[in-house]
């Protein structure tokens, strides 16, 4: 009988609340989320308002085989690279030649880096757990506003979003061998920035 009820919660599907509680429920997370990627306050509740939009107007379709905030989260992701897909259009494309000789054999078949494949003193723990505190997300945003904008938006695509090389190449309109030299180099900038910030001893004061 026990192992009846489990089965039945389940396949229960998730209903939606109702839309005027999103904001309450919702925004502040968002609101991170979006900033963490675009690291503008206004773009970011533009992108969030445009979020529960789209969410209003697509209500109708959830499945309700993820949580609510998953769902909108599933939004907030493609109104993001619907950003940096538009932004890309207007920048010019950074080429890799200057960091070729820095960045020569450093990759293999795959795109990683073969060197220290360690991250920050704490990375290891529940990258979930991470993305929930609120002091993390500051200093995620002050790092990645500190790099050149391509090369934060690749990592947040690839890093925060988990989207495919190839699909990022596409949307910020950079070729492979660019990607993974951004990529790189932003990996190294924010392992050190992040150690300080967040994992480690704050800058000293007038220094951040």
């Amino acid at each position: 009988m026990e192992n009846s009820k489990t089965d039945q919660k389940l396949t229960e599907k998730i209903e939606l609340s109702e839309p005027d509680k999103w904001v309450d429920s919702y925004g502040n997370y968002l609101y991170r989320c979006a900033l963490a990627r675009v690291r503008d306050p206004k773009l970011a509740e533009d992108i969030v308002q445009e979020t529960f939009l789209a969410a209003l107007q697509s209500r109708h379709s959830f499945g309700g085989h993820s949580s609510e905030r998953a769902w909108l989260v599933g939004i907030l992701k493609h109104k993001v690279i619907d950003y940096f897909r538009k932004n890309s259009r207007e920048v010019p494309v950074e080429t890799p030649e200057p960091f070729a000789d820095e960045f020569e054999g450093v990759f293999d078949e795959n795109g990683h880096w073969k060197g220290d494949e360690t991250g920050p003193c704490q990375w290891d723990q529940d990258p979930g757990n991470l993305l929930e505190r609120n002091e993390f997300w500051v200093a995620l945003k002050r790092c990645l506003s500190r790099l050149p904008s391509r090369m934060a938006n690749a990592f947040s695509l690839r890093e925060i979003d988990d989207i495919g090389s190839k699909k990022i190449c596409e949307v910020l309109n950079i070729s492979t061998s660019n990607f993974w030299v951004l990529l790189h180099r932003a990996r190294m900038q924010l392992r050190q920035c992040l150690e300080i910030q967040f994992f480690g001893t704050k800058f000293p004061e007038g220094k951040v």
